[in-house]
């Protein structure tokens, strides 16, 4: 069930901490892929700290780069869960020296911060035997005999053991949706192993809406999800309805020492502005040290993304999607009374910025971070038919922002647009 403040809230904050923080290695899939033995992996638990864990500060740093929610993972594929379950001993709060329920912390401060509460939470468990107990729907045994982790790997199949796993998520969403306060959102991952029918999806969302009926569910859920999620590729058109575009800050959701394949502020201002013109939100994700401290490159892109958006606000929150790419070749929004278009430029014009196919006059535009007034005119217009033609605003010499300059322009009215090919003049008089 979609909620209002999910599509007004633009920014989130995505959170990958876990034992894969320890070592070098991808989060869960490296042992699942063969980079490091499940042993291996398994013994990063005895180096997982959390010894400078701050949630307050990660939810000040969050709120200062601009963002309305937050998303941690309580559970990743490995099955470490990060808070403290009664249904399994796999937990970093019994099995490593951190020993403290990191979720119950997390929740309370981004609560306190005024943001919205969401928890991602894996449905594949690849540490847990009732797991492996069924095949993926329409697969045979003998296509997974090296699927060890999500499969009987050739063996039989134990649908008792399935039901107790299903069980097992149930009582674990329970855990996490009754013992630290409301949750907002639920962003579920590893759908794709199991059918909907395998996964009694349809049950598990009305089991979810029991324990809180606004809750938000993302789209991995097998078609029974609230809203989209694309992942690392910008869409080039946004999907139908709400979504989120979730990406990585480098090229990894858990912290990596040796990724250094870091955007540049300017290109993340960049993305979250193209999610903003194609209507959707963006989710950036952070991935903590196990100490719980965050690298210092990806706190500059946050304070950097914040920069942007308390000098911009009005462009951003209480807007809706922008103008076509084929009116304006670059990104922008357009107010909630579609009486002004927010345009953002990412780089320095040389002399004129073109927009077409605005048929509402243009009252005044002017650079938003400075107030700025700049001039504008039209070609192409058609005065007796109401079309003004083409704006040209001159905009070479405006101040321009470090990151991105938007530029604000009011209309005289409601937008209306002229969207054709184009006026034959049959009458000059």
């Amino acid at each position: 069930m979609m909620q209002e403040w999910f599509r007004k809230a633009k920014l989130g904050i995505f959170i990958h901490y876990g034992i894969y923080a320890v070592g070098d290695v991808s989060e869960s899939w490296s042992f699942h892929n063969g980079n490091i033995s499940y042993e291996d992996y398994m013994k990063q638990c005895e180096g997982f700290t959390a010894s400078k864990f701050d949630a307050g500060a990660w939810a000040d740093l969050f709120k200062r780069a601009g963002a309305r929610y937050v998303v941690m993972t309580t559970k990743h594929h490995d099955g470490v869960a990060l808070f403290d379950t009664q249904y399994s001993d796999l937990s970093v709060v019994k099995k490593t020296p951190a020993a403290r329920d990191l979720v119950k912390e997390y929740a309370q401060a981004v609560r306190d911060a005024g943001m919205k509460v969401g928890f991602y939470f894996s449905l594949i468990d690849w540490s847990d035997e009732r797991y492996r107990s069924i095949y993926p729907e329409g697969m045979k045994p003998e296509e997974c005999l090296k699927d060890i982790y999500g499969s009987p790997a050739g063996g039989e199949e134990d649908p008792e053991k399935w039901q107790e796993f299903l069980a097992f998520n149930r009582n674990q969403m329970k855990e996490l949706m009754t013992s630290y306060g409301t949750v907002d959102l639920l962003w579920f991952d590893g759908d794709w192993e199991r059918s909907a029918a395998q996964w009694k999806m349809p049950e598990f969302k009305e089991y979810l809406h029991s324990l809180n009926p606004n809750v938000i569910c993302n789209s991995r859920m097998q078609g029974y999800g609230d809203y989209e999620t694309p992942e690392q590729g910008i869409p080039i058109l946004g999907p139908e309805g709400p979504w989120e575009f979730c990406t990585t800050i480098n090229s990894s959701w858990g912290y990596r020492p040796s990724d250094n394949e870091y955007k540049t502020s300017r290109q993340v201002i960049r993305m979250f502005c193209d999610c903003l013109t194609l209507g959707g939100n963006l989710l950036l994700d952070v991935g903590p040290k196990e100490d719980g401290t965050l690298d210092e490159r990806q706190v500059k892109v946050l304070e950097d993304l914040g920069t942007f958006i308390r000098d911009n606000e009005e462009a951003i929150y209480d807007t809706g999607k922008g103008l076509n790419y084929n009116q304006f070749l670059g990104g922008s929004t357009l107010s909630e009374d579609k009486k002004t278009i927010y345009l953002f430029i990412y780089d320095k014009p040389l002399e004129k910025i073109c927009v077409k196919g605005i048929k509402t006059p243009v009252k005044r535009v002017s650079v938003l971070h400075s107030g700025e007034e700049l001039s504008f005119s039209y070609t192409g217009s058609l005065p007796w038919s109401g079309i003004p033609g083409t704006i040209w605003i001159q905009a070479g010499q405006m101040k321009l922002h470090p990151f991105t300059t938007v530029l604000k322009v009011e209309l005289e009215g409601e937008i209306t647009y002229n969207l054709g090919h184009g006026e034959v003049v049959t009458n000059n008089d």
